[in-house]
């Protein structure tokens, strides 16, 4: 039974209610109830308001009340959507805390945790389904005015509509419309989900006696061949599988649509429409598969367990290709095995698709899957599912811990320490991982973190107690980690043994691969063609025009883009400046190590792994299912490549450019640069063969890379630490961002002067800044950034965050802040 808060009143109380609006605004609306809706409204249902003068949004109850707002006069709510909450009170629970915690507002959780498809708003367009044929007659009088109106005008806004019949409210009769699929409505005023639906066929049990159904074949043979046809191939599918759908009758008999419809006037069949999935389950694939844990991945198991009984949090510390995930199902199996619900997540949604695949051969149809590629359709489906309890493990990417459990028993955080778990804009710019952790409270359930290169502060926090802490240190199967070695661009320049981008020792170990029927994955942390076009005269440089970074080529469109706002202008082939025609690409992405390659080795079949590849739905899927299948020899990509990918026949990583890593200007670089390698290279000779990677660096001697190949977390760590403790940095100390936004840097200039100022009277030296940023625009935006640094034990967090509320606040008081925008961000990195 789901939780619930209590909200039915009886009829004639008046009843308000409090709701979350979809809006950047910092206190909840309160709305007044008409008597005749007192029984209908609950918490967690959605309800139709008006906001503003003529704004009409879909807000959340959140609360129930019989006291009036004291400052305003209450407005009606127009309508109620649901028959039951699509938001439970946990839910709600969850979304004040991620508010409170990362500073930003409910209205802008609800944003972040509904399916669009469950979102409403006013300024929506209405326009007719076109080729859907319906009967005009059977319309009312004020549903005929609006399909009129639209056959003379393609589209329609809702105060149109509002204008045309002369009355406020028309969700009622556009709601209607929508479920007759007469209209089509963009960011849908009515419900944007409509269940798929699919015509399944049933023998008339008349027919179940065999003199009945001969004398039928009779018939049919004489008179309609086409339909005796279809019912001997019904009778051959309904012995084979419990139902049998209108489409799987037609391609199995070769009868036409019009065959079946006369069997169903002569009532041989009956037609029932039911609802079914659009997620691509087979219904009937329950198998599971059993297999037995190695020695060492039993005794973690077990240490998991034992920590499980003192601890909520355990973090599962395995070497890359350790079986991890193996783990991880055991322990699925015993949560459901208690009737309780897990989550599994995921950084990245190739990581996602990629899984699944083998989950599913063990859970059949008790998991779902929720990421950004579904659409709405998809998205509400899921939704509904986990809300009804029909799903016992859902697996999806960062934006799952917003799903609607009921009983959730076990979250398992697969690749904890990725930054793909961190959403940076908009708000909320939440940790999927620790919002994780906090949801496990709410549940009482376990949580599982599980990482090859744990983050620094899960690590520190399982060294000091905080949770248990699980080592796993061999590969499964005694595969032996891969071999390493680091090649010298600068030597192999001088010596003239670069071809292009890569080293002879690279290009030897790629040849030898392909000549045993082997795969290689090479990695470059950069997507585009070059990142820099550059003047050989004068040094322009082409720049965004919203944003302070320069523009990268892409080949295939060739064009200049802005990796930040998306602008997009074409490639000059003369130099704006001077006129110069000697212009020149610098430095590399993945779409130019592609194209080089392609050049070096023309027989080698080549991928492409990064954004500009995988940005249709299922172009990461059919990537993955081609390095599978081996139609691919060698794959190229971003960091997507370095996220848990488990392929039998890769056995070379090529790590094109270690440098882009190592040299970044954050505290993090080493701790991420670290990951990135070692990640990348446990992509290498997962079955039984020894893989080899190949890092290629202008530093062979960098320390990272010498901790990498030596698999040396601990030294990593315990290094990084003296730094991060001497320079007060996470996790000794918390992390607080402000970025004030301004289209004038020197009126923002005098902004976050001010506001830092204010915020030293109150926290002092713990102020630093403001400074710019290493992008210091965006989206014509200039940015100054503010950060505060709190010590974890002598400071109380909650009320550090209440002062800077408060300054915040007081500083939009005044005429200063006019055009600012001021955005908090809580453990940034």
């Amino acid at each position: 039974m789901l939780e619930f808060a209590e909200g039915a009143a009886t009829n004639r109380k008046t009843l308000f209610v409090e709701v979350i609006l979809p809006l950047a605004i910092s206190i909840n609306y309160t709305y007044r109830v008409p008597f005749e809706l007192n029984d209908a409204v609950t918490t967690g249902k959605r309800v139709v308001v008006q906001f503003g003068k003529s704004k009409l949004y879909t807000a959340i109850v959140s609360a129930i009340t019989e006291t009036a707002p004291g400052k305003y006069e209450a407005k009606y709510i127009l309508d109620i959507l649901d028959e039951q909450p699509v938001v439970t009170t946990r839910q709600l629970q969850f979304w004040r805390w991620l508010a409170d915690y990362y500073m930003c507002n409910e209205g802008e959780v609800m944003n972040a945790a509904l399916p669009t498809a469950l979102k409403l708003a006013s300024e929506t367009k209405v326009m007719l389904n076109k080729g859907f044929e319906y009967d005009k007659a059977a319309l009312n009088d004020k549903e005929y005015l609006i399909t009129e109106a639209l056959d003379i005008q393609p589209e329609l806004t809702i105060s149109d509509i509002a204008k045309l019949l002369g009355q406020k409210t028309v969700m009622p009769i556009l709601k209607s419309l929508f479920e007759k699929n007469i209209i089509n409505i963009s960011e849908e005023v009515a419900e944007r989900y409509k269940p798929r639906k699919r015509a399944f066929l049933t023998l008339n049990p008349a027919y179940h006696n065999q003199d009945n159904l001969q004398e039928l074949f009779i018939i049919l043979e004489k008179r309609a061949p086409k339909q005796a046809d279809a019912v001997l191939a019904y009778i051959k599918l309904s012995r084979q599988q419990k139902v049998v759908s209108k489409t799987e009758l037609l391609e199995a008999s070769g009868a036409g649509e019009s065959s079946i419809k006369s069997l169903v006037e002569k009532e041989v069949f009956f037609v029932e429409e039911k609802n079914v999935s659009r997620l691509g389950y087979n219904e009937d694939e329950d198998e599971i598969i059993n297999f037995v844990l190695s020695d060492a991945q039993q005794a973690a198991l077990n240490e998991i367990r034992q920590h499980f009984t003192e601890k909520d949090v355990v973090l599962l510390h395995g070497v890359t290709s350790s079986g991890k995930t193996q783990i991880y199902i055991k322990e699925i199996e015993r949560v459901m095995a208690a009737g309780k619900q897990v989550l599994y997540l995921l950084p990245e949604i190739a990581l996602t698709t990629h899984v699944i695949e083998r989950l599913r051969i063990y859970f059949g149809n008790a998991i779902g899957v929720y990421h950004s590629r579904f659409n709405d359709n998809e998205r509400v489906e899921v939704w509904q599912k986990v809300l009804n309890g029909e799903y016992k493990v859902v697996l999806g990417a960062r934006s799952s811990v917003f799903l609607p459990f009921n009983d959730l028993g076990l979250i398992i955080v697969d690749e904890e320490h990725e930054t793909s778990y961190k959403q940076f804009d908009p708000a909320p710019r939440y940790n999927a991982r620790d919002a994780a952790i906090y949801l496990g409270n709410m549940f009482g359930s376990k949580v599982l973190l599980g990482s090859a290169t744990p983050s620094f502060e899960s690590y520190y926090n399982a060294r000091t107690g905080k949770y248990g802490l699980v080592e796993l240190s061999e590969r499964y199967g005694g595969v032996q980690l891969p071999l390493i070695q680091v090649v010298s661009i600068t030597e192999e320049t001088k010596r003239k043994t670069m071809q292009s981008h890569f080293s002879s020792v690279l290009v030897q170990d790629i040849y030898q691969a392909l000549d045993a029927k082997e795969q290689v994955i090479l990695f470059q942390n950069r997507r585009g063609y070059a990142p820099v076009l550059m003047c050989k005269v004068c040094a322009y440089t082409p720049k965004c025009i919203n944003c302070d970074v320069s523009l990268t080529y892409h080949k295939h469109t060739h064009k200049l883009h802005c990796h930040y706002c998306g602008y997009k202008e074409d490639s000059p082939s003369v130099c704006p400046a001077c006129g110069s025609t000697h212009l020149e690409y610098k430095g590399f992405g993945t779409e130019k190590v592609e194209d080089e390659l392609s050049v070096l080795m023309p027989e080698v079949r080549l991928a492409r792994m990064d954004l500009d590849t995988t940005r249709s739905r299922n172009s990461l899927q059919n990537i993955l299912n081609s390095l599978e299948e081996k139609k691919i020899d060698v794959l190229i990509g971003t960091q997507m490549v370095a996220k848990g990918l488990d392929f039998a026949d890769v056995t070379v990583i090529g790590i094109i450019n270690a440098d882009s890593l190592l040299k970044y200007p954050d505290y993090r670089a080493n701790e991420r640069s670290y990951q990135m390698l070692a990640q990348v290279s446990g992509r290498a000779g997962r079955r039984d063969k020894q893989g080899k990677v190949v890092i290629q660096t202008y530093d062979p001697n960098h320390r990272v890379i010498r901790q990498v190949i030596a698999n040396d977390y601990s030294d990593l760590y315990f290094t990084e630490m003296e730094e991060r403790k001497s320079f007060k940095y996470p996790p000794y100390y918390r992390i607080i961002n402000l970025d004030v936004k301004h289209k004038d840097p020197e009126v923002l200039y005098n902004q976050a002067e001010y506001l830092a100022g204010e915020l030293r009277k109150h926290f002092g030296d713990r102020v630093i800044g403001p400074e710019p940023p290493l992008i210091n625009r965006i989206r014509n935006y200039y940015i100054k950034s503010i950060m505060l640094k709190f010590e974890r034990d002598s400071i109380s967090i909650v009320k550090a965050k209440a002062i800077i509320r408060e300054t915040i606040t007081q500083f939009q008081t005044t005429k200063l802040s006019k055009g600012s925008i001021v955005q908090a961000d809580v453990d940034p990195y």
